[in-house]
């Protein structure tokens, strides 16, 4: 009945409503990409760095293991992938949208924290001492600060060190999808079935090792990708459960959306019949004429009170 159901919500179906529900979300979507840009254009605080502090940031200055284009394309490419094909298998257009939409938000999200951090903090990279001083040759000015004469472009990066970017990107993409393919194969429906975790942790791997590159290339500190990591995984759950239950919930293999629609298909509204509005109208319009006879009676009955009253004490008056 479950497949059944779900091939009634197509993209062509129930795509345009849903985008339109959703037109605010996209809306602001846009409006944390070019947030992004401008973070990412922002020369971060250049921090104060003696010569003392250069045997923590001499270590060689090599590439990168996994390069910055083919971070967008396994936290999010392959994720979207992975929906696709589940969208092909169940035709829920809303797990689809609501899918990307929550990846998205995810991975927009945690690159918005983390350049922040990255511009207000200003921690050297491991490698700076290569980054400012390409020769070898370190100078220093009166107050013991670093004078470099490396490319500018080179020294703004190496003040981008905390916390990790590509470990916090990897952990958001790689983490929602693992919370989305626990739920889908139901790993805690206390069956039993602990090959299920074999799925649900190897996205995760695949961040952590990326993280663990990081290290090794002496671009980061371990404080840096531990932050990132704990970054990605806290966001990426955040913005998963805004669409999806917990993957523990029984059910926790569809979004939000699909249940609620179930949900109306099978109580649908009451009809409302004309001819009862227009009598309850008349019924109201009725009421209200009475309600202000009678308040207009009363007061009727509180003035000849009153004269009364006022008779009665000037008798006794006299």
């Amino acid at each position: 009945m479950r497949e059944g159901q779900l091939c009634s919500h197509t993209l062509r179906s129930h795509g345009v409503a849903i985008a339109r529900i959703h037109m605010h979300d996209w809306l602001i979507f846009l409006l944390l990409m070019m947030i992004e840009v401008i973070l990412y254009l922002t020369h971060p605080f250049y921090r104060y760095v003696g010569k003392d502090m250069m045997s923590d940031l001499k270590y060689p200055f090599k590439d990168n293991t996994v390069p910055v284009w083919a971070v967008p394309l396994y936290a999010m490419l392959l994720p979207i992938a992975v929906f696709l094909f589940v969208y092909w298998r169940r035709r829920d257009i809303y797990d689809l949208h609501h899918a990307i939409l929550g990846l998205f938000y995810s991975v927009l999200i945690t690159a918005v924290i983390t350049d922040a951090i990255k511009n207000a903090v200003g921690r050297p990279r491991p490698n700076f001492f290569w980054r400012c001083f390409p020769d070898g040759k370190d100078v220093y000015d009166q107050l013991g600060n670093v004078i470099c004469h490396g490319d500018v472009n080179v020294i703004k990066e190496g003040h981008k060190s905390f916390p990790s970017g590509h470990t916090s990107w990897s952990f958001a993409g790689l983490g929602f999808l693992s919370l989305y393919l626990s739920g889908k194969i139901q790993v805690f429906d206390q069956g039993g079935h602990i090959a299920k975790l074999c799925i649900v942790f190897l996205p995760l791997l695949f961040a952590s090792l990326v993280g663990v590159s990081r290290v090794d290339d002496y671009w980061h500190h371990w404080q840096d990708v531990f932050a990132g990591g704990l970054l990605g995984l806290v966001v990426s759950t955040f913005c998963y459960l805004q669409f999806f239950p917990p993957p523990y919930h029984s059910q926790g293999w569809g979004p939000y959306a699909y249940f609620r629609v179930l949900e109306t298909l099978a109580n649908p509204p009451q009809p409302t019949n004309a001819m009862n509005v227009v009598q309850n109208e008349q019924d109201v319009e009725r009421q209200e004429v009475d309600d202000r006879n009678n308040d207009r009676f009363l007061g009727l009955s509180i003035d000849a009170n009153s004269r009364s009253t006022m008779q009665e004490t000037t008798t006794e008056g006299k």
